[in-house]
């Protein structure tokens, strides 16, 4: 329902054969820039304010470019980069030239490929925060192309560290500083290879030396270890030396596949699986802490870096980001509307007959058809029971009977339709609201007028905005008695700081409703007590902090908060009855076992970093300072 933005998707394919080899058994030179398109694409959901491809060709000759970088801002980016690297391929006509000319001098042709889908975090936009980033430099080894999904907590700290060092970056970004950090790291290495060779090898033989033994363990190492965040962080080399970072929480979610032609990494199973025809065994997860590293001479290891802490996998990345045609996460998100059930059958008061049940499209597809199996299994049990008291009442027990009871069904309509993507850039104001209004549109005729409770689920609520501006009054207008607003997720209470946009906590429903329960019965002295809490707690290093800010919800239960949420958010001319129905924690847990992090809902932040920053959020909307984060 609600459009949240994502971090970012990567897309890496690195070729282990020479280009020729591509060419005579696939039909292209340009076989992995194909592929890489359509991990890009397919992972599209991930990244639409820009994205970026990065080509390193590992076999140019000197004098020739090696190193190729397309970005483009917008939700047609993908194809703008493609377009005009494609435009630039067309100056070369590929079917005459020898595979080794092609090697050597043709652009985007070359054996690391690197794709990059960008979703704002920071609420800095514009071409310069458009990754892969490139750190420039005479020697190949050097050169590094940068690119990740990931958002880190301790940038402040970083900064302090990069510029006590005497470097000067040039843009105040958490990107433009891992740069400069493994940048720093790179020069350390090269110089240590320097001092090891430099008595043995003379030029060109001494430089070809230090491309071939570049540690990227080493370098990883000593540079990942002050880092506080959720991240997966890809780079190369101009040399060759390829890698992909996890954080050690598991926070941010990266998979890979290699045989003797390829390796691939992206952050979603199935686009893999999809692009080059793999059974699910094959693509395996990258640990949490590990770090996939393919030299320049193309040996592929698994090292771990960082070490693996505890399970922290994001369960919000499962619910809503994540494509629902990964196996694992199809059966999750059917576990989580099945998981409503006991709780709908409450609000409904267990009336299944005079109900209709239905989703708001599209996202929240799977959840219905877990939740409508869900209720369908509650539905034969209630049957079976009927029947057996039917039986054993004494009454009379013949075939019209059982056939009564029997042709009760669930009653599954779509009722909700996306509508066309209405354009409010003339409006304003009201108008503003009343075009957002008809975003969607209802199906008539399915609801029985003043009789009928509508059931509707929707994977979740955050803000509620489009809850209250569009979505209760398009469910309105089809007369329900009562509207019961089902999410698949718990209620979100806390802002995240590891790469999903949602860090301003004063834009959260549940949090107002938190705050409007405290005002409402006598208690609003708690909030300028968190704040001095949230203050003192500042005072403390990071490693020493604790979430000041559950204290706001602590006093009420989670069905007082989903009421009170109902009622902000339901417009004064509502006819029907208003309820919202949130997913439990435990549920959440039941259906999602494998990715615990549950920070959102829960507060319990998986970094220290992540604390110190919600406490400090709490601070700037207490304060009125709104637009920080």
């Amino acid at each position: 329902m609600e459009q949240l933005k994502h971090e970012c998707g990567v897309a890496i394919i690195r070729l282990l054969k020479p280009l020729g080899y591509y060419r005579k058994k696939y039909g292209s030179y340009a076989y992995g820039l194909n592929k890489l398109y359509l991990l890009m694409e397919k992972q599209h959901n991930r990244g639409q304010e820009g994205a970026g491809v990065g080509v390193v060709k590992i076999h140019a000759q000197p004098g020739s470019e090696y190193i190729f970088r397309e970005r483009a801002l917008g939700s047609n980016a993908i194809t703008e980069i493609f377009g005009e690297i494609g435009q630039k391929l067309s100056d070369y006509d590929l079917d005459e030239l020898l595979a080794d000319d092609v090697d050597k001098f043709v652009p985007f042709l070359g054996q690391i490929n690197m794709g990059h889908l960008r979703y704002s975090t920071t609420g800095k936009s514009g071409i310069s925060y458009v990754h892969p980033f490139l750190r420039r430099s005479n020697w190949p080894s050097r050169n590094l192309l940068l690119c990740g999904n990931f958002n880190m907590t301790n940038v402040d700290n970083i900064f302090e560290s990069i510029v006590q060092r005497g470097q000067h970056p040039r843009i105040y970004s958490d990107t433009i500083m891992l740069l400069e950090q493994l940048g720093y790291a790179l020069d350390k290495e090269n110089h240590r290879l320097y001092r090891e060779y430099r008595d043995k090898y003379r030029d060109p033989e001494l430089s070809k030396q230090i491309e071939d033994n570049m540690d990227m363990v080493r370098i990883l190492s000593n540079t990942a270890t002050e880092w506080d965040g959720g991240y997966v962080i890809c780079g190369a080399t101009g040399s060759g030396d390829l890698f992909a970072l996890r954080d050690p929480d598991g926070i941010r979610p990266a998979f890979y596949y290699y045989d003797d032609e390829i390796v691939v990494v992206a952050s979603e199973r199935p686009v893999i699986q999809t692009v080059f025809n793999k059974s699910r065994r094959d693509v395996k997860e990258l640990k949490p802490g590990s770090a996939l590293i393919v030299n320049n001479q193309g040996k592929v290891k698994i090292n771990d870096i960082l070490g693996q802490r505890s399970n922290n996998r994001c369960s919000f990345e499962r619910i809503y980001f994540s494509r629902g045609t990964d196996a694992d996460i199809y059966r999750e998100r059917k576990a989580l509307g099945a998981n409503l059930v006991s709780d709908i059958m409450k609000a409904i008061v267990y009336d299944i007959d005079n109900a209709v049940f239905s989703f708001i499209p599209n996202t929240a597809e799977v959840a219905f058809i877990g939740m409508c199996e869900g209720l369908m299994k509650r539905l034969e049990e209630d049957k079976t029971d009927e029947i057996l008291r039917l039986y054993h009442s004494g009454k009379s027990f013949d075939s019209d009977a059982v056939r009564e009871i029997m042709s009760r069904k669930l009653r599954v309509e779509k009722v909700a339709v996306k509508d066309i993507k209405l354009r409010t850039f003339i409006a304003e104001g009201s108008s503003r609201n009343d075009l957002a209004a008809h975003v969607y549109d209802v199906t008539y005729g399915c609801v029985r007028n003043d009789v009928d409770t509508l059931v509707v689920i929707d994977d979740s609520i955050v803000r509620g905005t489009t809850l209250k501006q569009s979505i209760i009054g398009m469910l309105d207008r089809l007369h329900p008695a009562h509207i019961v607003i089902v999410s698949s997720s718990p209620q979100v209470r806390y802002p995240d700081y590891y790469g999903i946009d949602m860090s301003r906590m004063a834009e959260f429903i549940a949090f107002k409703a938190a705050v409007s329960l405290l005002t409402r019965t006598g208690r609003a002295s708690i909030l300028g007590d968190v704040y001095a809490n949230c203050k003192r707690e500042l005072s403390k290093s990071e490693s020493e902090q604790e979430n000041c800010v559950k204290a706001i919800y602590a006093p009420f239960t989670d069905e007082e908060i989903s009421a009170e949420i109902a009622r902000l958010l339901t417009p004064d001319n509502t006819n029907a009855r208003v309820s919202i129905v949130y997913q439990s924690l435990e549920g959440l847990h039941k259906a999602i076992p494998d990715c615990p992090g549950d920070w959102y809902f829960s507060g319990n932040y998986p970094t220290p970093g992540g604390v110190a920053l919600v406490n400090r959020a709490y601070i700037n909307y207490f304060e009125g300072n709104y637009d920080k984060r």
